[in-house]
C-alpha cells in the first residue's frame, strides 16, 4: 500500500517549518535534518529542498518566522495596553517574556543563527521586532518620562532583564503568576533608574 502524503505541495513549506520547530523544541537544533522533516511530512527526502536548498536556509526561515511571531506579539500588546508608557512598556516586557517561555529553543536558535549573507530575511524580522521596543522607548524619552540617551541602549538593558525573568520561568524557577510580579517590578524599576531628571540648582545660589 501507498504511504498517504498527508500534506499537498501547496502548504508544504509550513508544514515542514512547524515540524522543524517541534524537533527544535523537543530534541535540539543538533537534531534537526531535512531529511527527517521528510520523513515526518510523509514526502520524499528531496521535496524539502524545493524550498530549502540546505539546512542553513531552513535554520534561516525558521528564525525569520519567529522574529516575525515575536513583533507580531509584540505589536498587539502595545496595541492593546491603553497611552500611559509605564503599562505599554510593562505590557510588551510581558509578551516577550510569553514567547522566551514558551519556545525557549527557538528563541536561542533566532539568536544564534547566522544567516547567509544573501537571506535578509532574519536580519529585516528581527530589526522589525526591535523596532517596536525602540518606538516605544522613544515615546518615554519623547515623553520626558525617560532620560535622553540611545534608544538601543535601554532597549538592550531592558532585554537583558526581561530574558533573564523568562529564563526563570522556562527553568521552573518561578511559576507564570510569579513571572507577571516580576516584570511589573523590573519594568517600575528600569523607569525609577532611567527616569528624566530635572537640572540640579546652581549650589553657589
Amino acid at each position: 500500500m501507498t504511504r498517504e502524503r498527508p500534506y499537498h505541495h501547496g502548504n508544504l513549506r509550513a508544514a515542514l517549518l512547524d515540524a522543524a520547530e517541534r524537533s527544535v523544541e523537543e530534541l535540539g537544533v543538533e537534531q534537526l535534518s531535512l531529511r527527517e522533516l521528510a520523513r515526518t511530512a510523509g514526502v520524499s527526502h528531496a521535496a524539502p529542498r524545493s524550498h530549502f536548498p540546505d539546512r542553513q536556509a531552513l535554520l534561516d526561515a525558521l528564525a525569520e518566522r519567529g522574529f516575525e511571531r515575536l513583533a507580531a506579539g509584540l505589536r498587539d500588546a502595545y496595541a492593546g495596553s491603553g497611552p500611559e508608557f509605564e503599562p505599554r512598556l510593562r505590557a510588551v516586557a510581558a509578551a516577550y517574556v510569553a514567547f522566551a517561555s514558551g519556545s525557549p529553543a527557538l528563541l536561542d536558535l533566532m539568536y544564534a543563527t547566522k544567516p547567509a549573507s544573501d537571506a535578509p530575511g532574519p536580519q529585516a524580522a528581527a530589526a522589525g521586532a526591535m523596532s517596536v521596543v525602540r518606538g516605544l522607548i522613544g515615546e518615554g524619552v519623547a515623553g520626558g518620562v525617560l532620560a535622553a540617551q540611545d534608544p538601543d541602549h535601554y532597549a538592550f538593558l531592558l532585554f537583558s532583564w526581561v530574558r533573564g525573568i523568562a529564563a526563570l520561568v522556562t527553568s521552573g524557577t518561578v511559576g507564570p503568576d510569579a513571572a507577571d510580579g516580576l516584570i511589573a517590578d523590573a519594568v517600575a524599576t528600569f523607569i525609577r533608574g532611567s527616569a528624566a531628571r530635572p537640572p540640579s540648582a546652581d549650589p553657589r545660589g
